[in-house]
């Protein structure tokens, strides 16, 4: 089992320092969180919370993915970098793949692509992209990154990218791993397609239904026996070495935990300092003893 930092919506002051320290005591990885835009006005929910609502990412700082996963990776040596979730449609996908490839590249394979849909209208409209057929766009896009990430030549033609056979340098060395994310019927599907799946927490009873479920889809497409990861994300509370076991016999490969609600309307006032012994202590008792 690996474990990964999921501190976000912090100062950005925060990030790189909290980096350093998690890779000092032992964690694989730290989490990347992906936000455009907070619109004045909007009608869209949110699809992690209760209440739909999403008034907890007002006035918090999102630093572009790309540019935190690339100022972590020089900061650090060994820290795995997995965005959760770069919202790729609404992206250009040659783009999209040039940044990932270059962050791959010059951290020496450490960063994980990590995409999904956005669920708000308002992402596509300021980008300029239509929401309808949204997972259609997807597919395409998650193709184009695939095929130009891997080196050489690669072209395309869709129902909406035509990219003549162009080549992108550097490439990283070793394969793009590109993890879905979301809970969706369509998201365990295109999961199953790829390298991994991204989970959005929940208890292990909550977990397993979608474990069968992606796992079904992975021996129908004859993926089952490939190298694969399963991200789920938890409150370091409630991480005990028993939950660990049970995920793990469940599939689970990676946990990222959090030691604070994310959701929380408020800003994050909580020292660095606490911040950094949340991390030691939760190294002490729970990954030293996991393996």
């Amino acid at each position: 089992m690996r474990f990964h930092h999921a501190e976000s919506m912090t100062p950005f002051e925060n990030l790189v320092p909290l980096a350093i320290d998690a890779e000092a005591h032992g964690y694989a990885g730290y989490m990347i969180p992906d936000s455009l835009i907070y619109p004045q006005e909007t009608d869209s929910k949110y699809t992690y919370t209760a209440d739909g609502g999403r008034e907890f990412l007002e006035n918090k700082p999102f630093i572009e993915s790309f540019i935190l996963a690339t100022a972590m990776g020089a900061s650090t040596t060994k820290l795995e970098l997995t965005t959760n979730v770069v919202k790729l449609p609404v992206r250009p996908p040659l783009y999209s793949a040039k940044l990932a490839a270059s962050v791959a590249a010059i951290t020496n394979n450490r960063f994980n692509f990590g995409v999904g849909l956005s669920v708000w209208e308002e992402d596509y409209a300021v980008m300029g992209v239509d929401f309808a057929k949204r997972g259609k766009r997807f597919d395409e896009c998650l193709e184009i990154v695939r095929g130009l990430t891997n080196g050489g030549y690669y072209g395309f033609k869709g129902e909406f990218y035509d990219i003549a056979p162009v080549k992108l340098n550097p490439v990283p060395t070793k394969p793009l791993p590109i993890l879905i994310g979301g809970h969706s019927d369509a998201a365990l599907k295109r999961a199953a397609r790829f390298d991994g799946w991204l989970c959005a927490g929940g208890s292990y009873e909550q977990t397993k239904p979608l474990l069968d479920t992606l796992a079904a889809y992975r021996a129908e497409l004859g993926t089952a026996d490939k190298p694969y990861r399963i991200f789920t994300t938890a409150h370091g509370s409630m991480v005990t070495l028993d939950e660990v076991k049970r995920l793990r016999d469940a599939g689970v490969t990676d946990i990222a935990v959090a030691f604070r609600n994310l959701y929380a309307v408020e800003a994050d006032a909580q020292p660095l300092d606490e911040k950094k012994a949340d991390l030691r202590r939760f190294a002490d008792e729970v990954i030293a003893k996991a393996g």
